[in-house]
């Protein structure tokens, strides 16, 4: 066919034999045609042939026709009964309302357009089966015989969480997708998730981290705490701490424990007994003896700190031997 596929020409040579009256002679004709397709099968037909006769008698002339040509059958090669010019798909047998093309599974999805081309699907899956009905073509269904969420990729999430059953350790209870689906424990019961509790087994406050509030120390006790120390004496020369003593040592660290944010300064003092030299590492003394005794007790060590101040300050007149014997003495004061 040439140009838009409806105009078809031709020409021909070729030879015949003419019967006219009792006249017979041959011929050499020259054909020329045009065929005028209105369909695939049906076309108008316009022909002139010229006929030479190679005998003097014989009559040379032109035979014109027209026609109607009606065009039967054609090529099939896949024998689907589909002609290969309707078959969208020629070399391979499929079904007529597919133009030819095969739907393998048989599901209305020819494969083509068929993801799942061997196993029956629906349409709206493109040809893939949904074997839970949860919406989730199998293909992308991580959970295919389970019903469960498109947000979860087809799998189940019963209690909701976020985390699909099969990876939830407490699938009936909503919990934390850190803790494999389960909730936090609250083991003090006291608000405060044991995971951000850093008291977990105290009860607290929400404001302070799951631990208990902790008392700020005021100056009235601080002067109770050093009003206690300075009743701790020792003897001329000595920084042994006496037993009678034990009891304000107690007290004083039961408060001090009180107070677990607080440091402390444990001073010595001496008399003006002895030379400056001694006097000075006596005082020092004396502040270590009382932060031993007092870490002995249960008091956290690094909380207390000592110093010598040999015989400055004097809490009372070194011209009396009361007034020494209160000079002999420690005294405590808060670290800032």
């Amino acid at each position: 066919m040439l140009g838009n596929g409806w105009v078809d020409p031709s020409i021909g040579i070729g030879g015949g034999y003419t019967w006219l009256g009792d006249a017979r002679f041959g011929t050499a004709n020259g054909i020329a045609g045009v065929k005028f397709w209105m369909s695939e099968s049906l076309a108008v037909n316009f022909q002139s042939t010229y006929k030479h006769s190679f005998e003097d008698y014989g009559a040379k002339h032109f035979q014109h026709s027209v026609g109607v040509l009606f065009k039967f059958g054609g090529k099939d090669t896949d024998s689907d009964g589909v002609y290969d010019h309707e078959d969208a798909c020629p070399e391979t047998a499929g079904l007529a309302q597919f133009n030819g093309c095969p739907d393998t599974d048989l599901d209305g999805v020819e494969d083509r357009e068929d993801t799942c081309p061997n196993t029956p699907g629906l349409a709206e899956f493109a040809g893939c089966p949904d074997t839970d009905a949860d919406g989730v073509a199998d293909p992308q269904d991580a959970c295919p015989t389970v019903a469960g969420l498109a947000s979860m990729n087809g799998c189940p999430d019963a209690d909701g969480d976020g985390v699909t059953d099969a990876d939830d350790a407490c699938a009936d209870q909503a919990g934390d997708k850190a803790n494999k689906g389960c909730p936090w424990p609250d083991s003090d019961n006291d608000g405060v998730l044991d995971k951000d509790d850093e008291c977990p087994a105290v009860v607290g406050t929400v404001a302070n981290k799951g631990c208990p509030e902790i008392p700020q120390l005021t100056i009235e006790i601080m002067k109770d705490l050093n009003d206690m120390s300075k009743t701790i004496l020792f003897d001329i020369g000595e920084s042994t701490v006496h037993s009678d003593s034990y009891d304000t040592l107690q007290k004083m660290k039961d408060i001090m424990s009180m107070y677990s944010d607080a440091s402390f300064v444990i001073t010595g003092y001496t008399d003006n007994t002895g030379s400056d030299t001694k006097n000075q590492t006596l005082s020092e003394e004396r502040a270590m003896a009382v932060k031993t005794y007092l870490e002995s007790l249960g008091l956290t060590a690094g909380r207390l700190s000592t110093e010598g101040a040999s015989t400055s300050n004097p809490a009372a007149s070194n011209n009396t031997r009361a007034g020494r014997k209160q000079n002999r003495r420690v005294e405590i004061s808060s670290k800032e």
